[in-house]
């Protein structure tokens, strides 16, 4: 198996771990989806995609519709996607992608978490060459009908993947059960989407993800504590959907 399944293995239980932080970084993704493609679900395939995410992470109903709402107001702040690069300590590479409806704000605060911490804030493009940026579905595997994962990676080949794997998911009860990943360029969304719903599978999620195509660097137990401090602090800030990093994890992640 490839680097996705690596990388996706290492963060799957990390990220997002508390469900307030689930919802507000859907709720500002939903947003988004809606100012950029509209509120029609059936003309908005970003949407569909995060609608199936929110239902799979059990975000109420409620909470899905206020975030389309809150798009189509006119009051309604301007959310944009904003990434961030820089280096923490220990010569680290963070990428923090970021969803905010004020960027003087968020680029403060960002900047602090850097100093903080001994790293620094850096100039666009200075880290992203080490991320690929990829899409990334999540579907469900009925036990009554397995899915050929190498006939169905064959078969998604055309429409731009270029990994798909199976992966066991435990919930908070202890119940497993088996997802399909598929990656493909961040291009080939679209496509691969469409591929999915046409054929007749449950779409758990889609969305993109920035997989590091370097060599993950090894950190001493002290320095790894430091790291993720400003991991942490970054995670917290509620402007922040996602921090990527080229740290090796330990052994116990």
């Amino acid at each position: 198996m490839g680097r996705a399944f690596e990388f996706r293995k290492e963060r799957k239980l990390k990220r997002w771990g508390h469900m307030a932080r689930v919802f507000t970084k859907l709720g500002k993704e939903i947003t988004i989806a809606v100012k950029q493609g509209g509120p029609d679900v059936v003309g908005n395939p970003r949407l569909r995609a995060l609608i199936a995410e929110a239902r799979s992470e059990s975000m109420p109903k409620e909470n899905i519709e206020r975030a389309i709402k809150k798009a189509t107001e006119k009051n309604a702040g301007d959310f944009k996607e904003v990434v961030f690069e820089g280096y923490g300590p220990h010569g680290i590479a963070y990428l923090v992608e970021t969803a905010t409806d004020n960027n003087t704000r968020t680029v403060a605060n960002v900047r602090s978490y850097f100093t903080k911490c001994g790293g620094s804030l850096g100039t666009s493009g200075s880290v992203a060459f080490m991320f690929d940026h990829k899409c990334v579905f999540r579907i469900k595997e009925d036990p009554a009908k397995p899915i050929d994962i190498e006939e169905l990676e064959l078969e998604l080949i055309d429409f731009g993947a270029d990994e798909v794997f199976k992966q066991e998911v435990e919930d908070a009860d202890e119940n497993v059960t088996v997802e399909i990943c598929i990656y493909g360029d961040y291009t080939a969304y679209g496509a691969i989407q469409k591929y999915i719903e046409e054929n007749g599978y449950e779409l758990i999620s889609g969305g993109f993800e920035r997989i590091p195509n370097v060599d993950l660097k090894e950190v001493t137990p002290e320095q790894r504590s430091t790291l993720e401090k400003l991991t942490n602090l970054l995670e917290d800030d509620e402007d922040v959907t996602n921090v990527y990093t080229t740290m090796k994890p330990s052994e116990e992640e």
